[in-house]
């Protein structure tokens, strides 16, 4: 029998405190603020990143990425739920809005940046990476401002210009 997780407080929400099932609610979950990145919502525990799956929502204003165009070893998913924004997918650009799904197979370059006139809320899904990541130059995404301007496989490189994540309450933009 599985038990159920023993869910903690933290500064900014509620969240495992170990392995087990557990129901939270995504507006009482952490989440961060990424300098110049949006938002992200953290479901599972502090110290035990889930197995098999990573799971994650995002918000994303107008004109801001979600992460740098990237590829990495494993298949992502994700589902617009609210908003707009582009998709820049293997040197291509597409409007999306809520609803449209997109699957990336393993090794598929992309990123989202948030368009339109309001804030674009995202579901992400994703298999554990079993081959290492990758962010190649894209003058697409750099264009977004989400490249890097020097090929990299190290996620601190490519982030460097990046602050430290701000812990936040579930934000405001949070559609629904």
């Amino acid at each position: 029998m599985i038990m159920e997780a023993r869910l903690e407080q933290v500064e900014t929400g509620v969240r495992p405190a170990g392995p087990g099932w557990f129901v939270v609610n995504a507006r009482g979950v952490p989440w961060f603020e990424t300098d110049g990145c949006g938002y992200y919502a953290v479901f599972e525990p502090a110290d035990a990143r889930f197995d098999q799956i990573g799971v994650g929502i995002g918000i994303l204003r107008p004109g801001e990425p979600n992460a740098l165009y990237h590829r990495e070893g494993a298949q992502e998913d994700f589902l617009v739920l609210s908003g707009e924004c582009l998709l820049l997918i293997e040197d291509e650009e597409r409007l999306l809005r809520a609803w449209d799904f997109v699957h990336c197979p393993a090794w598929t370059e992309h990123i989202f940046v948030g368009a339109g006139d309001g804030p674009c809320l995202v579901l992400a899904v994703g298999a554990r990476p079993q081959g290492g990541i990758a962010y190649p130059v894209n003058e697409l995404a750099l264009k977004h401002g989400a490249g890097v301007e020097v090929e990299t496989t190290d996620p601190k490189e490519a982030y460097a210009r990046f602050g430290e994540d701000t812990p936040v309450v579930c934000p405001p933009d949070f559609p629904g």
